[in-house]
């Protein structure tokens, strides 16, 4: 902490200008465990979505709005995983976990707009899965490169001024005392908690913000799975209706967990029997969501597969 002078009178008071994490651990055979489990889960993080991103740009077959979308989710989870794990892996390895208030402001920025951003995405995803069920034969006049584009803009566009409304006025509070994080990331619920002044207008902005983005992209998801439900019910065969259903499956997947486990970290009571449970529920929304995405999308997707074996084979030079 340094020294700052009070505008009210004339005495000195201290402001926080580090911050400190105490991450899931403070036991050093704890940490030597979880460092090398937590560096894997990255690198899978890392190698699958960017290899992801890179099939679907190469494969002309995955030239479509549904991969297009993929592609910017896969880009999504990569920064927002970037922006919480590489820190937790380097205070493994120290004996004192610190990090600047400036750095803290950025870390949460960058996830906060990679989390704002993915629920707009989820929510264009939906849209986009509801015109290839409930109207395919005008599905290429609707979801036009152009509009798909503009969706894809909105979404890194909103989630970028999100996230700017929660951190502003958050990191503009006044931290003079405590400065424990309890936690492995610079989350902002914690550190409203450490303000000395009084942060009421912060948490009412955090609380309305929070609630408007999630409230509304989750209500275009109802809608649009609603309707999906209704032209599936239409659909006389069995056969059709798996096969429409199946091509939403890892969308209803990846939002129900995005969002369960959302809700379950933020709705749920603190208490100290609960911050364990709540450091768990973190990891899984932080850290393992954005390697699960891929894997939802990739594995039972017959599509991916066949564009991969597409590449492996032009890469070896084998006779299609």
């Amino acid at each position: 902490m340094v020294p700052r002078r009070s505008m009210e009178g004339d005495r000195n008071y201290t402001t926080v200008a580090m911050f400190v994490l105490l991450g899931l651990s403070d036991e050093k055979e704890v940490q030597s465990i979880l460092f090398p489990i937590f560096l894997g889960i990255y690198l899978v993080t890392l190698i699958w979505n960017l290899g992801l991103i890179i099939l679907i740009r190469m494969d002309s077959h995955l030239h479509t709005p549904m991969y297009l979308f993929l592609s910017f989710l896969s880009f999504i989870d990569i920064c927002y995983s970037s922006s919480a794990t590489p820190r937790m892996l380097s205070d493994f390895l120290k004996m004192k976990k610190t990090i600047s208030f400036i750095s803290c402001a950025t870390q949460y920025f960058v996830g906060s707009w990679m989390a704002h951003a993915e629920c707009y995405l989820l929510a264009a995803m939906a849209y986009d899965r509801y015109v290839a069920i409930g109207r395919p034969l005008q599905y290429s006049a609707i979801m036009a490169p152009g509009l798909c584009q503009m969706m894809v803009a909105g979404s890194y566009g909103s989630g970028f001024l999100g996230s700017i409304v929660q951190t502003v006025p958050c990191f503009r509070l006044y931290f003079c005392g405590p400065n424990i994080i309890p936690t492995f990331f610079c989350d902002i619920t914690h550190i409203i908690s450490l303000s000395c002044s009084n942060p009421f207008i912060s948490q009412m902005i955090l609380f309305l913000e929070s609630i408007f983005v999630g409230f509304s992209s989750f209500l275009v998801i109802l809608l649009s799975y609603g309707f999906i439900a209704s032209s599936i019910l239409k659909i006389s065969s069995f056969k059709g209706s798996a096969k429409a259903f199946n091509t939403c499956a890892s969308h209803l997947a990846v939002v129900t967990i995005f969002y369960g486990t959302g809700l379950s970290v933020y709705l749920h009571p603190s208490s100290s029997h609960s911050e364990k449970q709540n450091k768990v529920l973190s990891v899984f929304y932080v850290i393992l969501i954005p390697m699960l995405n891929p894997l939802i999308y990739s594995l039972r997707n017959k599509e991916i597969k066949e564009a991969l074996k597409r590449m492996v084979k032009r890469a070896t030079h084998l006779p299609q």
